[in-house]
């Protein structure tokens, strides 16, 4: 299973956000990507899961029978249920809902693929120490708790790629640490790919690989040479 993007270019409007970005992210790597505040990191990671558009460039996606995906060739619904069953995103701004509580915004992921498992999500929530909230809305929760709803939620029908938007970036670093525990954990045991996006260096060093975005690709950040035959 492997997520690649080949020469992605994204444009607002008439100005470039970053361009030839391209990367192809193994089955059970973890890559982390770093780089300039405005330079397009979060764009880039939502393009990885189409979720937003690109102006050139395709973002592939290979099944374990070899089959590939061309996922801009997808329509809306098709991307949608793409997403459901295999990718599992951090967002850096969270995107809990505000009507469910706690347990429900985890386990959303599990009903919207027809499953249920209620010990996997009580497993969570202890693992990223929400033990006890289950039953509280996001309302009353903290910036770093809500941090841990969605990484927990982003975990719980075990994707095979989870993209994370700086998910340590309202934590301590106590948590923080142990977040990215979890985060590496479950995706080995799960044989899944982590794509990190941060600003933290003590993040960044836990990756495989990492990769700094600039307005004109992706670079290694040693040596600062273009990311090329991939």
């Amino acid at each position: 299973m492997t997520l690649h993007i080949q020469n992605l270019s994204r444009h607002y409007d008439d100005t470039l956000i970053f361009k030839q970005a391209s990367l192809k992210v193994e089955q059970g790597e973890f890559v982390a990507i770093v780089g300039e505040s405005g330079v397009g990191k979060s764009s880039l990671l939502n393009c990885m899961a189409s979720l937003d558009t690109w102006s050139e460039g395709q973002v592939t996606w290979t099944a374990p029978d070899g089959r590939v995906t061309d996922l801009g060739r997808l329509d809306e619904s098709t991307r949608a249920r793409w997403r459901r069953r295999h990718l599992g995103f951090v967002f850096q701004a969270f995107h809990v809902l505000p009507h469910l509580d706690v347990r429900q915004n985890v386990t959303l992921p599990l009903m919207l693929l027809g499953r249920e498992d209620p010990q996997r999500v009580e497993d969570l929530l202890d693992a990223v120490g929400l033990t006890g909230l289950g039953h509280r809305l996001p309302a009353a929760l903290s910036g770093g708790q809500l941090q841990r709803v969605a990484v927990a939620r982003a975990l719980v029908h075990r994707p095979a790629v989870v993209l994370a938007d700086e998910p340590t970036g309202n934590l301590d670093p106590t948590t923080a640490a142990g977040v990215l525990d979890l985060l590496q954990q479950q995706t080995r045991e799960n044989g899944a790919s982590l794509v990190l996006v941060t600003h933290s260096t003590v993040a960044a060093a836990r990756a495989d690989r990492v990769l700094q975005l600039r307005s004109d690709g992706l670079y290694p950040m040693d040596p600062v040479h273009p990311v090329t035959g991939m």
